[in-house]
């Protein structure tokens, strides 16, 4: 079985993201008759789907797992749903990395309102708990670039048909951030890398069974 995992380069004010570290940590990962394969995606509108897909027509995945910032949340959060919009201005303080500050913009002019994540979310909410990982199942993956990642790629799988499950986890800072803004929430990096291990045996073992 094949799995494409994404992460994020740091963005806005921050110089640490987490999930580009989440990267290196699921190359390790030893999984039986699993193939992990990761890519680093910008934090630009558009781009950062653009990059995802051409990897996923490269490698033709049986699952993407996408991971991304949530600054300010204290658990793992697996997302339920993407929507057709980018905008900057509902309350991200800052651009993407290209300065790009759109508003009320739809990602697809003629897409649905909204696309459901096709990864077993609740399993994946339950599998963490019962490793003591703090988690939780969220009903927004926001409007920015994690929303715009999201929305692209399921759309991507809507409109071509394709046999792949996809969708999007944000995590919570993490403990070296945090000592840098101590006001800021976090969880260790091995504990997330723990629970990143957990969502893809999840996955993969939901998507056997079916």
């Amino acid at each position: 079985m094949k799995i494409l995992i994404s992460g994020f380069e740091p963005f806005g004010k921050m110089s640490i993201n987490p999930t580009e570290e989440l990267l290196k940590e699921a190359e390790k990962f030893a999984i039986e008759d699993v193939e992990i394969t990761t890519i680093l995606l910008p934090v630009n509108y558009d781009e950062c789907a653009e990059k995802l897909i051409a990897k996923m027509d490269q490698i033709q995945p049986d699952i993407v797992i996408s991971c991304g910032l949530a600054a300010g949340r204290t658990a793992i959060t697996p997302e339920r749903i993407g929507i057709n919009v980018k905008d900057t201005g509902s309350g991200d303080p800052y651009p993407d990395n290209r300065g790009n500050v759109p508003v009320d913009e739809m990602i697809d002019e003629v897409g649905p309102d909204g696309l459901f994540s096709t990864l077993p979310i609740r399993q994946i909410e339950k599998n963490l708990k019962a490793e003591h990982i703090p988690a939780a199942i969220s009903n927004t993956a926001g409007t920015f670039i994690c929303n715009n990642t999201l929305y692209a790629v399921l759309n991507h799988i809507r409109k071509n048909n394709l046999p792949i499950k996809a969708g999007f986890i944000h995590f919570p800072a993490s403990t070296e951030m945090s000592s840098r803004n101590p006001s800021l929430a976090s969880l260790p990096q091995e504990l997330m890398a723990r629970g990143l291990k957990v969502i893809v045996e999840t996955c993969v073992r939901e998507d056997i069974l079916k």
